[in-house]
């Protein structure tokens, strides 16, 4: 390699050129994230050159020529719940691993969304993940200008497909664990009542509670959070129910430690507890909160999927489902 000539500023993809002797062309393919026909000896004097200049590819100049800038916007309500620790860590990973980035927007409210359209604020990005259910698929197209929106909120529509966890297959088999145990009343507490997978969810547990013949005495209105379920778990209804199912886990946890007197060695005394989620943290003795999961490596498959593949989805209307499973532990 050559040293290149003194320049003003960072350094430039024809910086790492020179000092490496390859043309611009070679050096921006070797430099590339996608599989790009390079020689393995020119890759690495590349690699070199960049990593001795202190080279950053830019990323929006990358843009006007392969049209994809590897970024990944990712749209949430917020993230406070122990699930989306759980889902976001591995999901930001494997995004990662195929050589793209990942932005997230906290919406909060459909307001902000209104807000984001209203002062133009927009990202450049190759695909938009949808988590909050204050979006709507057209006005995540509208927001990004981008047609590649894949809906994780329940919504879909002719031009946007959806991924979701199939939450019939865990919630029976938790309900009909309930009922195996003589349990004939039961407490359901509940997310957002606006969100479509949540009232899917509901819908799901009232049919198998009937179902199983368990009379369905309170349904109380939580956030997902601990905080609410340790403000509901104060309802006068609670002594008169033999099982509580929460749809996070989260909010079980907030109820089992308001009632740790109920649960002598961590079993059920007075009801039973089930949760939903299947978080880490239910692994262990502080929680073990029985609960609905699904296997996140195979729903962050299907997204990738989505992200690599995209001609698998040509079909907006198209609905990925991830079977659920339950997980009996000691709080029920």
């Amino acid at each position: 390699m050559t040293e290149p000539r003194k320049r003003q500023g960072l350094p430039t993809i024809a910086d790492v050129a020179e000092l490496a002797g390859v043309s611009r062309a070679i050096a921006s393919r070797a430099l590339s994230s996608e599989p790009r026909p390079v020689s393995a000896d020119k890759r690495e004097r590349v690699l070199a050159a960049a990593e001795k200049l202190g080279f950053k590819p830019n990323l929006l100049a990358r843009s006007l020529t392969t049209k994809t800038v590897n970024l990944v916007a990712v749209i949430v309500n917020h993230i406070h719940d122990l699930s989306d620790l759980d889902l976001f860590d591995l999901l930001i990973s494997q995004i990662q691993s195929i050589g793209k980035q990942v932005i997230f927007v906290r919406v909060g409210s459909a307001e902000r969304i209104d807000e984001f359209l209203r002062n133009g604020i927009a990202y450049h990005v190759d695909a938009a993940l949808v988590f909050s259910d204050f979006a709507d698929a057209a006005t995540v197209r509208k927001m990004f200008r981008n047609d590649s929106v894949l809906m994780l909120n329940g919504m879909r529509d002719a031009s946007s497909p959806a991924i979701i966890p199939d939450d019939q297959i865990g919630i029976s088999a938790a309900v009909k664990d309930a009922a195996s145990q003589g349990v004939r009343t039961a407490i359901l507490v509940t997310g957002r009542a606006a969100s479509p997978v949540e009232q899917a969810r509901v819908a799901i547990y009232k049919a198998e509670l009937q179902r199983q013949k368990i009379a369905l005495i309170s349904e109380l209105r939580g956030d997902y959070s601990y905080q609410s379920g340790r403000q509901v778990a104060a309802s006068p209804e609670w002594q008169k129910a033999d099982a509580v199912f929460c749809t996070s886990d989260a909010m079980a946890m907030g109820v089992l430690d308001v009632h740790r007197n109920d649960f002598p060695q961590n079993r059920p005394q007075a009801f039973r507890l089930y949760g939903f989620d299947d978080v880490t943290l239910a692994e262990y003795e502080a929680y073990p909160i029985s609960s609905i999961g699904y296997d996140k490596t195979a729903y962050i498959s299907e997204i990738l999927k989505f992200l690599t593949e995209p001609d698998l989805f040509n079909s907006g209307e198209k609905l990925v489902q991830v079977p659920t499973y339950f997980v009996s532990r000691s709080s029920s």
